[in-house]
């Protein structure tokens, strides 16, 4: 691994380093996928990643290419100590708004991981249902915690998975392309 980016990733664990060293062991990250796009459901995923993980590659989900989060996601699925998935459907969004149907989505990956965390980090959601398991929300969380960014491609990969799916049964709409999002 190149120096530049041992640098980068040891800066994407300053948070989590923090937190390790305030007592807490089993930290998962939360983020989703599909918040922006007109078409598709949202996906939540929840990761709790050893505190050793230094996977080449991990970064907020936008900032990586289709391919290398295809491979990450395997990488991050097969080292995670426990991670889960949420996927909330477009008719549930509809009838909940995109807001709640995330929080609904938060609370089912809590509910899904097998190990229970002692704290999630979450980016940048507030008011949400942790079944009692403290969170801290942080801006652009996908970017700053590497618990998050590795939670950001399994949210990203899944959700674009979905939507290669919907463009064989849908061709017509492109999503192979776009994924729902609007072109531009």
């Amino acid at each position: 691994m190149k120096e530049k980016e041992i640098e980068r990733l040891t800066k994407l664990k300053e948070i989590e380093k923090d937190l390790y060293s305030k007592g807490f062991q089993k930290i998962c990250g939360i983020d989703e996928a599909g918040r922006g796009p007109l078409a598709g459901p949202v996906v939540v995923a929840g990761v709790i990643m050893p505190q050793d993980s230094f996977i080449e590659g991990v970064n907020d989900s936008k900032k990586v290419s289709e391919k290398k989060r295809e491979k990450l996601y395997d990488i991050i699925i097969k080292e995670a100590i426990s991670y889960s998935v949420s996927i909330i459907p477009h008719n549930v969004i509809d009838e909940i708004n995109i807001l709640n149907a995330t929080k609904q989505g938060v609370t089912e990956v809590v509910e899904g991981l097998a190990i229970k965390p002692e704290l999630i980090i979450i980016d940048a959601l507030e008011h949400i249902n942790t079944k009692g398991i403290p969170y801290q929300s942080i801006v652009k969380g996908d970017a700053k915690c590497y618990n998050i960014a590795a939670a950001s491609i399994i949210a990203k990969v899944t959700r674009d998975r979905i939507m290669r799916e919907w463009d064989d049964v849908y061709p017509q709409y492109g999503f192979i392309n776009h994924k729902g999002y609007r072109n531009s």
